[in-house]
């Protein structure tokens, strides 16, 4: 009992940590508002904004991969942590570039993953297990990947399509190794409802 509640004590000051990150960019990250901002940047974004040199598709792919092993093996402190390590190395970069991508990825997986089961328990278990909301998970999140995109002065397009490609080619990856049975089901609905 005492090994559960220092575990659930590790993953609430791993989240708080990470919520403190960020810094209220006015862009929107993967389909989010920075809560209490409006748009920094407007305009029309050149092809080279919104496609990178690498192989995005892959790149996606094998970050779900990775975070979903980890997250399925040693859980959602362990996944945050990893995040956490990935912001803060690739963060020093004077450039936005693969490394920098690949911890918005893994962000953006793990946190819609505990944001969609964590909505669905009531506020007093939430806050029995001393943990955040969906809304602070949410709110967190936008502010970490806004800052980054708006600290390496990237579009809202690209944001957009970022987020079309991870939720196409990396969700489903990072679902079938976290949740497999799930993932099988979801599968076995899509099949049914094509006949």
């Amino acid at each position: 009992m005492r090994k559960a509640a220092h575990g659930r004590l590790a993953v609430v000051a791993s989240l708080a940590a990470l919520l403190a990150l960020g810094g209220g960019v006015g862009v929107r990250a993967l389909g989010g508002e920075v809560p209490g901002s409006g748009e920094a940047k407007s305009g029309e974004a050149g092809a080279e904004d919104v496609t990178p040199a690498w192989d995005q598709v892959s790149t996606i792919r094998g970050a779900a991969e990775r975070l979903g092993r980890l997250h399925r093996a040693q859980g959602v402190k362990a996944a945050y942590d990893l995040i956490d390590a990935c912001y803060r190395t690739h963060s020093l970069s004077s450039s936005y570039g693969e490394g920098y991508e690949i911890c918005i990825v893994q962000d953006y997986l793990e946190t819609r993953t505990l944001m969609k089961v964590y909505a669905r328990m009531p506020s007093e278990m939430l806050e029995k297990l001393g943990v955040p909301s969906p809304q602070d998970l949410a709110r967190g999140m936008t502010e970490r990947i806004a800052h980054g995109f708006g600290r390496y002065g990237k579009s809202q397009a690209y944001a957009d399509n970022l987020k079309k490609l991870v939720d196409q080619h990396g969700v489903p990856v990072f679902l079938a190794l976290v949740f497999p049975d799930a993932a099988d089901s979801i599968k076995g609905q899509e099949k049914s409802k094509s006949k």
